[in-house]
């Protein structure tokens, strides 16, 4: 059976412009009381996972801290509201920890500044957040080319946020999600790298919403990942799928919901070789349609109801009424 929808990215301003041209403006006129229905939707779906994409963009911050100044939004610390409604209905939140920096910049990673402010994040989140029976673990959002294997800069980069983060949270699992899926080579080099690196979960793109490879392709990338994580078992193996398209041009343009049909080949292909879909994303590409916290393109609350009637035939016992 086709594996349903366990979790999704979540934002409280999409980092590319262009891309959230349909929501972003929404975002921002977000009420607690509507930061709050947003994640309950999520809920009523039976995902079980939410990951928070950045607390910082834009030299902005979406908690308190004096790093930045904060968002100029209508909630006040949108971060302590999701927390709060998802220890409420039963999610678990992986915390992305930046962006400290020019987000599309590659020297994030490694700038000095960029480096402090994201250890010292961790620590404040921690002291903030860390408390909520929500809070599972983290997400390092500068994401990772797989060019056959990961460069040595990632793998340093991500050690080096996951030792901070263990200091405060030892059980915490740790997530990240890669791009250049098609690129992999899961050899012997690749399983080496997995178990040297301080991850938990790897959530691998597949890359179909950026064009980057076809529905026809994916199940061949991942069949090949399962083997070399069947090998470092403790590593899981995830995927994040993209379950959007573009208005126009690819990354210069509006996301747009992706047609169901699509959707849910993308899902049939990864079925087999991951232990959880989580997609790209529920916020702007679908929306409970009638709700005052609809966020989106007009054919969100499409996508939501072509999945909540699917979810209905295939996976009933996952519908919650909250």
């Amino acid at each position: 059976m086709i594996k349903p929808i366990m979790g999704t990215w979540f934002e409280f301003q999409h980092h590319n412009t262009a891309e959230g041209k349909y929501w972003n403006s929404t975002l921002d006129q977000f009420t607690s009381e509507d930061w709050d229905a947003k994640v309950r939707e999520i809920a009523e779906l039976g995902m079980e996972y939410v990951v928070l994409m950045h607390v910082a963009v834009h030299d902005k911050a979406y908690y308190p801290t004096d790093m930045y100044p904060h968002a100029d939004i209508a909630c006040y610390n949108p971060t302590e509201v999701v927390f709060n409604a998802a220890d409420k209905y039963g999610l678990k939140i992986f915390l992305g920890n930046d962006f400290f920096f020019k987000w599309d910049d590659p020297n994030i990673v490694t700038d000095p500044d960029a480096r402090r402010r994201r250890l010292r994040a961790i620590g404040e989140l921690y002291a903030q957040f860390g408390h909520h029976k929500s809070f599972y673990g983290w997400y390092w959002p500068n994401e990772a080319y797989i060019g056959g294997h990961y460069n040595e800069r990632f793998m340093e980069y991500v050690n080096e946020c996951s030792k901070e983060a263990r200091r405060f949270t030892p059980h915490g699992k740790i997530l990240i999600a890669p791009y250049g899926t098609r690129d992999a080579i899961p050899d012997d080099k690749y399983v080496k790298q997995l178990e040297s690196m301080d991850v938990d979960i790897v959530a691998y793109q597949d890359e179909i919403g950026v064009q980057k490879s076809t529905v026809d392709e994916t199940a061949k990338f991942y069949e090949g990942l399962r083997k070399a994580h069947d090998k470092v078992p403790h590593v899981k193996l995830w995927a994040d799928v993209e379950i959007f398209d573009f208005e126009g041009q690819v990354y210069r343009s509006a996301l747009i919901p992706a047609d169901f049909d699509r959707i849910i080949k993308q899902f049939a292909n990864v079925t087999p070789y991951v232990d959880n879909i989580l997609v790209y994303q529920y916020q702007g590409m679908m929306s409970k349609p009638g709700q005052k916290a609809y966020a989106g393109h007009e054919n969100a609350g499409k996508l939501y109801t072509d999945y909540y009637n699917w979810l209905k035939e295939n996976h009933p016992e996952m519908l919650r009424k909250l």
